[in-house]
């Protein structure tokens, strides 16, 4: 067992979602430990992986006993599950996402949760982020940063935040579609916008995404299936009366084109 050196917590729950992720997960949970200010509780949700990621989180989960808390789901649901499961396991009033392969700027919590606590009408907060193929530190110094609020538009014409991004209200009433296994983080950011939730974009990069935008490994992979996902996101919004038909039909005509591009980075990638 091994003692937290903090006395302060923030009201922050982290959740992670963990799928064959036992060579990946130790430096997410390094880079929470490294927070300068530690979140009250980390919920790792183990969704039925087939590697040794359970043993590992149950080792991680008797080194830091009480602050650590894993479950196991009983069968593989995608992340979009993992992630509602642990938030409705959450305690705490604000709820922050990491993914088991990516990693946090030691800065973050301290400067996202300051930033919603001096602002209690934003009920999300996402911030820039950066790749990296390697496990190097942050060497970056965090300075001053602006805050951009972010529109119902802005989040349907683009993906402005990354999962490990986003620190939100627990409490918000919209939940991600356990149904949807692309793009639906994306869904839930748009249909918490489109419901009159404040949202904002901190304009300083706070965590590092380990794999490639797409392209490379995971569910990142799958151009066509994320695709997919994306024009089925409009269609639900539609469905749902948020947004109109010829708005439906021009994000769809924008979202094929920007899959062009993608095949076409992906492609070149190939080559190179």
């Amino acid at each position: 067992m091994i003692s937290l050196p903090h006395i302060n917590f923030a009201p922050i729950s982290v959740v992670v979602p963990c799928y064959q992720c036992s060579g990946t997960i130790r430096r997410a949970i390094d880079s929470v430990l490294a927070q300068t200010l530690l979140p009250q509780e980390l919920i790792l949700i183990d969704d039925a992986s087939k590697d040794s990621t359970w043993e590992i989180l149950q080792e991680l989960a008797m080194q830091y006993p009480r602050w650590i808390k894993i479950f196991q789901l009983d069968k593989n649901q995608g992340a979009a599950s993992a992630r509602n499961a642990g938030w409705a396991r959450a305690s705490q009033p604000y709820i922050a996402f990491l993914d088991s392969d990516d990693s946090w700027c030691p800065e973050k919590i301290n400067i996202q949760f300051g930033y919603m606590q001096s602002h209690p009408s934003v009920g999300l907060s996402g911030h820039r982020y950066g790749w990296s193929n390697d496990d190097d530190g942050w060497n970056a110094k965090v300075g001053v940063f602006k805050a951009s609020p972010i529109s119902a538009m802005t989040l349907l014409l683009k993906s402005y935040f990354p999962t490990p991004s986003v620190m939100l209200k627990s409490d918000l009433p919209i939940r991600f579609r356990e149904s949807q296994r692309h793009s639906e983080d994306a869904l839930l950011w748009q249909q918490l916008a489109l419901a009159g939730v404040e949202i904002v974009r901190l304009e300083i990069s706070m965590a590092r995404l380990h794999k490639a935008p797409y392209g490379d490994g995971g569910l990142s992979a799958q151009l066509w299936a994320m695709e997919c996902a994306e024009l089925s996101n409009f269609r639900i919004h539609y469905q749902n009366e948020k947004i109109g038909l010829l708005l439906w039909f021009l994000l769809v005509a924008l979202s094929l084109a920007k899959f062009a591009k993608r095949l076409l980075v992906h492609a070149l990638r190939k080559l190179m």
